[in-house]
């Protein structure tokens, strides 16, 4: 992409002026009018930009890729907390065999017992026998349609800096999150609408807004939060006291008083950003609330995302929201699971508690999307932070692991009903091609259209990209 790294100063620490700053600054900017006309008297003088990222009206137009894709939204349900793939979709017969064994597998919270084989029972299903736990029966139904990548492994094993990297690629804060780099790099269909909307965990995603940051990406291109009832972002819906006459005409004053300070501060492009974003939160005004009316669906239909169940209420309605924002251009919406899937204590318990809470909603989304063709170009994850021990802890829990640990995608441009990658006989580190969360991130852009080496953006003296120095697109899984 384009190097607009002076337009976009670092928020925290500020860049080295440049020598052309320096004489905007200096002198009340005398320096500056000496040298636009001694370059206008040699027609030297640019051409106003025509698509400048400090817009995001333009920066959030759709933009095409680097090359075609079937792919133009993405919905990730990420499962906070990390469930485990021994216990979901990974069983390993050798794990029942050698339950109570001791091994030298140290706990991320010390004290590791002995081998712990799943609770649950599994059954293979569908065309390609896939492997699920008896416990994601709805979720089951659809496994031809999944590529499982089962090799997966990342660097922390705290439940904040792991978030952090299955986002934004990086262990640590202040890094562009996927949502950030797709709609940085593709625009979004709706002006009406973020270009990248979040959902998230009721109990507040660990690590919080970090979580769907830009980073030091122009802060058009960040999560915008939604709430699944009500208003869909909070202090958006107008006063009754002000009429819609009235507040035109304060936007309108406001835009005038806007684009005077920005005739004399023409690189303030932070300011343009927020100053557009008060436009947007109007436009949503209407259309943000109409997304997030699920009463305009059917009851069938709100029953197949299991609406009407308490248990699965929550997040089948954040997954039925999901799709309409992708339905209304919506490029990349990431739906947080509600609670954890941390299971310290009694995995049986917590888990078979998730299940319920995700099954039928997350099924019922993918049978959606079929019917409605939207899975042609809808690309959907599922996964967690990382995954769990296969040792136990305080008798019937399990501890983190990011060793070894899976995520599934399913939708536009993938091949449905395939394995990819293993791990070890027990399920503790990936052994068999693994997939590091670089290769992930360039995997998703891919499919998207973009090429992970070539979505860059200049910041602090070099080109950062999502993939950071590393990542290989998981060819077995493309259709």
């Amino acid at each position: 992409m384009t190097n607009h790294s002076q337009l976009f100063p670092c928020g925290r620490v500020a860049n080295m002026l440049s020598r052309r700053e320096w004489l905007c600054r200096a002198g009340a900017g005398a320096g500056m009018i000496g040298l636009a006309n001694l370059m206008s008297e040699q027609n030297l003088l640019a051409e106003p930009p025509t698509n400048d990222l400090s817009d995001p009206i333009t920066s959030l137009a759709p933009r095409p890729g680097h090359f075609p894709a079937k792919v133009k939204s993405v919905i990730w349900l990420f499962m906070e907390g990390a469930p485990s793939s021994v216990d979901m979709f990974d069983p390993k017969p050798e794990l029942d065999k050698r339950e109570g064994d001791t091994t030298d597998i140290q706990a991320f919270f010390g004290n590791p017992g002995p081998l712990m084989k799943s609770p649950f029972s599994f059954q293979q299903h569908g065309e390609s026998g896939q492997w699920v736990c008896d416990k994601y029966t709805h979720v089951a139904k659809h496994v031809d349609k999944m590529a499982f990548i089962k090799s997966c492994y990342s660097e922390s094993n705290d439940h904040v800096p792991a978030i952090y990297q299955i986002n934004s690629g990086l262990p640590r804060p202040g890094f562009p999150t996927a949502g950030a780099w797709v709609t940085y790099g593709l625009g979004s269909e709706n002006q009406n609408l973020p270009g990248y909307v979040v959902m998230g965990n009721t109990q507040g995603a660990k690590g919080g807004p970090h979580n769907w940051g830009a980073g030091f990406l122009p802060s058009t291109f960040q999560g915008t939060l939604f709430r699944s009832q009500g208003a869909p972002v909070l202090n958006l819906k107008r006063q009754p006291q002000i009429t819609k006459q009235d507040q035109v005409a304060q936007l309108d004053l406001m835009a005038k008083l806007n684009d005077e300070h920005m005739r004399r501060h023409t690189r303030d492009a932070e300011f343009a950003n927020r100053m557009q974003s008060f436009e947007l939160a109007f436009r949503m005004q209407k259309e943000a609330t109409e997304v997030v009316d699920l009463s305009r669906e059917t009851k069938a239909t709100q029953q197949l995302y299991g609406i009407d169940n308490p248990r699965s209420k929550s997040f089948g309605s954040k997954c039925l929201m999901a799709r309409r924002l992708v339905e209304s251009g919506v490029r990349f919406v990431q739906v947080y699971s509600d609670g954890e899937w941390d299971a310290h204590d009694n995995l049986e318990e917590n888990h078979t508690h998730h299940c319920a809470a995700t099954d039928v909603p997350v099924a019922g989304l993918l049978s959606d999307l079929e019917q409605r063709g939207l899975l042609d170009s809808t690309l959907v994850i599922w996964g967690g932070e990382f995954g769990r021990m296969p040792i136990s802890q305080n008798g019937k829990g399990r501890d983190h692991n990011p060793k070894g640990f899976m995520q599934w995608m399913a939708g536009a441009g993938i091949k449905g009903g395939v394995s990819y990658g293993e791990t070890d006989e027990i399920g503790y580190e990936a052994v068999e091609n693994p997939v590091s969360v670089n290769d992930l991130h360039a995997t998703i852009l891919h499919l998207l259209g973009l090429d992970h080496e070539r979505l860059t953006y200049f910041h602090n003296g070099r080109s950062y990209r999502l993939t950071d120095v590393a990542g290989k697109v998981i060819q077995e899984i493309l259709a």
